[in-house]
Order: C-alpha cells, then sequence, then structure tokens
C-alpha cells in the first residue's frame, strides 16, 4: 500500500504503524528502507522473515539524532561522536558497542551496533513522528529480498514485496548506493563499506588514519562477498576485454545482453547491433545516483546478461566498486 510521504497524514499512519510492531517501507537519501522498530525484537523479525536474509546478518538502527543514537549505544566515543557532528543527518554509519538490552534483533546478536541518521525530509518527519509515540529508532536494511539490488524508487519496493507492505513514497534516493560504514567500536577506526564519502573526507573529522577490517571486525550490514545482485548475470569488464567480448559475439548471439559503459557505442557501430547499452556517468557520484536504478531498468527490459565497464580507479569510485564487485561475485569473467 504506497503512502505519499507529503501527507502529514500518512506520516502519521506510517508512524503509528511503526509504533505498533508492524513493519513499513520508507526512503532515505541512500535507498529505501524496510524498517521496524528496533527496541523490539519481534518486530525485527519480520523483516528477516520478509527479506529471507539471515538473523546474524546486523542490521543499521536508523535514529533522528545523537540523543536517540545513545539510547542503544554503550557509549559514543570521541571519534564516533566526532562522525555524526560533521556528516549526520547523511550517509555514513557508525559502529558502536551496544547497550545492554537493547536491539539484540537488529544487531544480529552482537555486543556492537550500526547507527545512522538520515537526511531525507520524509525519513526525518518519520522519525520525528515515532519518537513522539515511543520509538526511538528504526531498523532498516534494503527494501528489497536479500541479496538482491537495492531499491531507490517506492515502484522498487512494490515489486519485491506483497501488497500489503506500507511503502511511504518519498520520490527518488538522490545518494542511490547505501550509506558508508565505519566501526568505531574498536580501538582504531574501520571502514567496513565504502559509500559515496571518500577515505578522505572521513579521515579529515577524525585526524587519524582509516584502518583495514580485520578478522575480529563485526559484522556489517552489505559486506557479504555476493550481494546488491539483480537477476541477470553480472560480468566486470575493462575496456579492451569488453570490446573484444563483443565482437566475438554475433548480432544474434548479443540478444539479450546489456551494457553498462562509459566508453562509447555508437548505436549503429556492428558491436552495438542487437544489445542493451547504457551509458555510465563520468561522475562517480552521478553513477552512483542510478546504479541499482539502472540494473533494475536492464533486468526489466529482459537482459540475461549485463556486462559492465570496470570503474576508474580512485577513491571518489569506492562506493560503485563495491556494489558491482559483490553482485558480479557469484560469476566467472569472461574470457
Amino acid at each position: 500500500m504506497l503512502l505519499d510521504g507529503q501527507d502529514p497524514q500518512a506520516i502519521a499512519q506510517a508512524a503509528q504503524a511503526l509504533a505498533a510492531g508492524e513493519l513499513l517501507a520508507l526512503p532515505t537519501e541512500t535507498v529505501y528502507g524496510l524498517g521496524a522498530r528496533a527496541d523490539a525484537d519481534a518486530a525485527v523479525a519480520k523483516i528477516f522473515a520478509a527479506k529471507g536474509r539471515p538473523a546474524d546478518h546486523p542490521l543499521i538502527v536508523h535514529v533522528l539524532d545523537a540523543a536517540d543514537a545513545a539510547r542503544f549505544a554503550a557509549e559514543l566515543p570521541p571519534v564516533a561522536l566526532a562522525l555524526m557532528a560533521a556528516f549526520w543527518p547523511g550517509p555514513l554509519t557508525v559502529i558502536v558497542k551496544r547497550a545492554p538490552g537493547m536491539g539484540a534483533a537488529a544487531a544480529g546478536g552482537q555486543d556492537s551496533i550500526g547507527l545512522r541518521s538520515p537526511a531525507h525530509p520524509v525519513a526525518r518527519a518519520l522519525l520525528a513522528a515515532a519518537r513522539a509515540l515511543g520509538v526511538n529508532g528504526v531498523a532498516a536494511p534494503s527494501a528489497n529480498r536479500f541479496g538482491r539490488v537495492s531499491p531507490t524508487l517506492a515502484r522498487h519496493v512494490l515489486d519485491e514485496f506483497e501488497p500489503g507492505l506500507l511503502v511511504l513514497d518519498g520520490g527518488e534516493c538522490e545518494v542511490g548506493i547505501e550509506s558508508s560504514i565505519v566501526d568505531c567500536s574498536r580501538e582504531h577506526p574501520v571502514l567496513l563499506r565504502p559509500g559515496v564519502l571518500t577515505p578522505a573526507e572521513i579521515e579529515a573529522v577524525m585526524g587519524q588514519p582509516l584502518w583495514a577490517p580485520d578478522a575480529a571486525a563485526p559484522r556489517a550490514s552489505g559486506t557479504l562477498a555476493a550481494h546488491y545482485a539483480p537477476a541477470a548475470t553480472v560480468r566486470l569488464l575493462d575496456p579492451a576485454a569488453l570490446q573484444k567480448g563483443l565482437e566475438a559475439r554475433s548480432p544474434q548471439a548479443r540478444a539479450g545482453l546489456a551494457v553498462y559503459s562509459r566508453t562509447l557505442l555508437a548505436p549503429t557501430s556492428s558491436v552495438a547491433q542487437g544489445l542493451l547499452w547504457r551509458k555510465m556517468p563520468e561522475d562517480a557520484r552521478a553513477a552512483a545516483h542510478e546504479l541499482f536504478a539502472v540494473l533494475r531498468d536492464l533486468d526489466a527490459a529482459g537482459a540475461g546478461e549485463i556486462w559492465i565497464e570496470l570503474p576508474p580507479a580512485g577513491a571518489a569510485w569506492d562506493g560503485v566498486r563495491d556494489r558491482l564487485s559483490r553482485a558480479a561475485a557469484a560469476f566467472q569473467a569472461v574470457p
């Protein structure tokens, strides 16, 4: 059931649903989330069941501000507070030690918990209305079946779940890929998942370097080797391998093949005949904004394979590169 995120009555209805322990899809600036009140393990269990998500794969708790974050945290260390002050509301999640008895199911049973304050105005209006009803945090992974492409439009969510799910429509997500995740629960801050924020931007705020993940790092949302995958087979190729692979296929054999690349393929060129082609933006943030929608569109157009040109080197592209690498993880590269 679609609710208009600009309608105060719809916001009130959505907040009441959360307070009652029901599921709700909500917009954020990154992607749409499938939310439930984070302080009720029975409500959070509905998220795992609806998505088909393993119960030990943690969720991110969305809060209105630092005061609500403190309810879920055993402590907010200085590095987390600095990041929150600089990037909240916005596309950054901090992982901190969890307060005993709070958000155990959302944390996947760990003693740490991921917290984020979204910037989307509809999400913030919902969180404020929910707080007035005693809900101080909403656990919300992406609103899609586990391992599949994240939704960036309300209609993407409707495509994934039963019609009875409440979906708060906030329009198109501005960022388009999930938040950066920084583990602040241990001695050194660790970047567990890249997003649109670069390591340099994060390090400038912290005044210290980010460390690489190690075996002792907490589990974090969206960090499994294979994730973000469309129905079509995804293959990542450099420009030369992409061109060679296309030239090796006849126009008939290109049926059902889609290409997403920065390298231009003229519609009249021989290699472009018989395939779907979308131009990847040259700007990393623009590519992040449209990435999941493009993958969904190519799926809907009937693509059986999607060949994607490898993103350029550089930290600005880390988030896009991460999502594409996980989407392609189950498939071998084209010879």
